[in-house]
């Protein structure tokens, strides 16, 4: 075995434990700080509760939050799933079709460039109370990146890849199956990576909007920070995170599944 090989076999083993033990330590660092910030500047829980206090406020209502939690987490895949499904057909055309691209991208600009919360209420409007207004506040927010990676993918096709395809005389169709999908893969990923955590926050602003539904985190932290129950609050806040990084991580090890040969052909 040669020297590099011997060390790309390696270095799985080595990485393997760090890739956990960093995470952790960083979560341990954090929540230390958290803590000790609140005792040694005597915060009041009505302002910033302490982990504990946090930790009490879950127990206090644990069925519900983690009902809420699965709403959360139900509709930010769901309007995550949805844009996918339109970004994608959008960054295809936008790279397949130069007229399409000139007379839709600035439109496509203008669309992300509004804030989405001051859409909400208007969603609520549109749309009435319940779960239409938070999916589409999610579709809404995750759409875009979703495009831009998509397009971005599709047209910047290595040009040695290009050259193959030209000179195996294949059709535009096969081009594009063989070539560029395949090529443009890792850059849609960088969108869906990026936009799986805007869902999560789409979704819990809508859910702060659509204040007739009484389900999802973002209706519980309306309610309860309200009412001066910040520890609650805060334990919603804490399991949004959750639900965050794990959607994050699953697409991750999706990408780590659908694609072995980018860890083949990069360092």
């Amino acid at each position: 075995m040669t020297a590099p090989a011997a060390v790309s076999a390696a270095r799985p083993s080595r990485r393997s434990p760090s890739a956990v033990l960093w995470p952790l330590i960083g979560v341990v660092v954090a929540v230390a700080v958290w803590w000790l910030a609140t005792a040694a500047f005597d915060i009041q829980t009505i302002i910033l509760p302490s982990p504990p206090e946090v930790v009490d406020g879950f127990r206090r209502y644990p069925s519900l939050l983690l009902n809420a939690t699965w709403d959360t987490t139900l509709n930010a895949v769901l309007g995550f799933t949805l844009s996918v499904v339109v970004g994608v057909a959008i960054g295809t055309a936008i790279a397949a079709w130069k007229p399409f691209e000139r007379a839709f991208a600035p439109l496509l600009v203008a669309i992300n460039a509004v804030p989405k919360v001051a859409l909400a209420p208007l969603m609520v409007v549109w749309f009435g109370f319940g779960t239409t207004p938070i999916l589409a506040m999610a579709f809404l927010v995750c759409f875009f990146p979703i495009v831009l990676s998509t397009a971005t993918g599709l047209i910047s096709t290595p040009a040695d890849l290009a050259e193959l395809a030209r000179s195996l005389d294949a059709s535009r169709f096969q081009t594009f199956r063989a070539f560029r999908v395949p090529a443009a893969l890792p850059q849609i990923f960088v969108g869906l990576k990026l936009a799986m955590p805007l869902a999560v926050i789409g979704v819990s602003v809508g859910e702060m909007q659509s204040g007739a539904t009484d389900s999802g985190l973002g209706t519980i932290i309306v309610q309860t920070s309200g009412q001066g129950d910040t520890s609650t609050a805060f334990a919603a806040l804490v399991l949004m995170a959750l639900v965050s990084i794990v959607l994050y991580y699953l697409l991750v090890l999706l990408e780590w599944l659908a694609l072995p040969w980018v860890r083949a052909t990069t360092a």
